[in-house]
């Protein structure tokens, strides 16, 4: 595993950078498509002030904490940082006065396996992007590290990795619609359905031989990547008044509405 200064750093290489642009160039669908390579791993031993260095240099505000095996034990954050010094300034007045602080030897044996916040929140690469969307807002975190099946980091995704897929073109987008979806939902079509995506948001219209899809249709459109909304104008087949009693048509004889006449008895009738 690459390092810098004793810190373990994942994906430095040139390598690794280039795997991250070609990921990108596609349709991003999974976490692995949009997460960061290039990220700081601390040692489980790290100290209190070396960590802190460490984040102010990364410009992160959290880094997965990794045990000598590699694997992600857990997560530490400025908020674990913080209440560490919240605890220390809470200390009665006169307590351990010119010994606390950053600097103090007190600090220096604060370790990332003691400040870490564990179990992680992990998401595994080739998780759906709105799996993982749903993690951070269910565990209030705003980045997860990604982890292989051993638990080994491969990666962190943000919350500015997943908007990345809003970036995607509008006629990309529609493409997909067109290809992907409509084949599969109105193969038998008698027109087209026409697709426009302006912005993210996608409109819809046209006839389809099957109202009861249309529904189908719009769930399916709202889980393509990049899409933002959906506005829906489709409409059933036109109604056809020789097959439609319930239509007025004048050119049709309106079936007779009376008493039944019936004939004499021995009256000729074949």
């Amino acid at each position: 595993m690459p390092s810098e200064g004793g810190w373990p750093i994942l994906g430095v290489s040139d390598h690794g950078c280039r795997t991250l642009e070609v990921a990108m160039t596609g349709t991003p669908h999974v976490v692995s498509d949009v997460m960061t390579q290039t990220v700081l791993a601390l040692r489980h031993g790290a100290a209190f002030k070396d960590i802190v260095k460490a984040l102010q240099r990364w410009q992160v505000s959290a880094a997965p904490v990794l045990d000598d095996d590699g694997r992600v034990v857990g997560v530490v954050s400025e908020a674990d940082l913080l209440h560490k010094e919240e605890a220390r300034t809470a200390a009665p007045a006169g307590y351990g006065q010119g010994r606390s602080g950053p600097d103090s030897p007190e600090s220096a044996s604060v370790t990332a396996a003691a400040l870490m916040t564990t179990p992680a929140i992990t998401v595994r690469p080739e998780a759906p992007l709105p799996e993982a969307a749903r993690t951070m807002a269910r565990h209030g975190v705003k980045r997860l590290p990604v982890v292989d099946a051993d638990g080994l980091l491969q990666g962190v995704v943000s919350r500015a990795d997943l908007l990345k897929v809003f970036l995607r073109g509008d006629e990309d987008i529609a493409e997909e619609i067109r290809r992907q979806i409509l084949p599969h939902l109105f193969p038998d079509s008698a027109e087209p359905v026409r697709v426009l995506v302006r912005d993210g948001v996608v409109t819809l219209t046209g006839r389809v031989p099957d109202t009861a899809l249309i529904p189908v249709a719009v769930g399916w459109v709202r889980g393509v990547d990049g899409v933002v909304a959906v506005e829906c104008a489709l409409a059933g087949p036109p109604r056809r008044p020789d097959l439609d009693p319930d239509l007025p048509d004048a050119g049709r004889v309106p079936p007779h509405r009376g008493r039944a006449h019936r004939l004499p008895e021995g009256s000729g009738g074949s």
